[in-house]
């Protein structure tokens, strides 16, 4: 397999965190301090991807069970992987992924109840031996987090009910909280808990210092090989 050159970033949280704001912020910074970037979002990412996306979040394939939705979701992840995210980083670019498999760890395996075993088995299938270079958790309390979500799509105009995730129950949303702060303890090189409690200018800042930290890294590595 061809050695990939980018960098592989992505942003977990709850919902209402601000995620894709952040991730926007992050681009438009990454650009201006002249990097290739690609943003991208999952479930979704690819045209494959992308149908599979609104049969999930739709709540389409929620009668067929957790399991049935969870190989759902590493089938859109692997069209993303081999078509959009590692040809970017092969050639060189960053690469910013709204979600990946912290997610899916977090959703289907912890409070989807599915078997660790058979999460990982999909992982492994779905990410082809991908891992992010850094992923960034924007923590916020679960009751925060809905409010703010809510909040968003008042202000939007929005008058369509809350998605397949959005409208469970706070207790849930708050598992999924600690769910990911313990991926991040667990892995701690790879992740990076940014609280996301703070104005958005001070977000913006600690994921952009996260990241170019996390470059500077990679090219004193490159560096010292030469």
């Amino acid at each position: 397999m061809s050695k990939r050159t980018g960098l592989f970033v992505t942003f977990e949280g709850g919902e209402g965190a601000g995620k894709s704001t952040q991730i926007r912020r992050l681009a438009a910074s990454l650009e201006e301090l002249g990097n290739a970037v690609v943003l991208t979002r999952e479930p979704g990412g690819s045209a494959g991807a992308e149908a599979v996306r609104h049969v999930i979040l739709s709540g389409a394939a929620e009668r067929f069970g957790v399991r049935t939705e969870a190989m759902l979701f590493a089938a859109a992840r692997n069209d993303h992987v081999e078509e959009i995210i590692r040809p970017a980083l092969l050639a060189g670019k960053i690469v910013l992924c709204d979600r990946f498999m912290d997610s899916s760890r977090v959703y289907q395996g912890i409070t989807g109840n599915l078997d660790t075993a058979f999460v990982n088995a999909l992982e492994q299938i779905a990410i082809n031996g991908l891992r992010p270079d850094l992923t960034l958790i924007l923590d916020l309390p679960a009751e925060e987090g809905l409010k703010r979500a809510r909040t968003r799509s008042l202000e939007a105009g929005s008058t369509e009910a809350p998605d397949r995730f959005e409208k469970e129950e706070i207790d849930v949303h708050e598992k999924r909280r600690q769910a990911f702060l313990d991926i991040a303890s667990q892995d701690a090189e790879r992740c990076r808990v940014i609280d996301a409690s703070k104005d958005a200018d001070a977000v913006a800042n600690a994921v952009l210092e996260a990241v170019l930290e996390k470059l500077n890294a990679r090219k004193q590595d490159a560096a010292s090989h030469e």
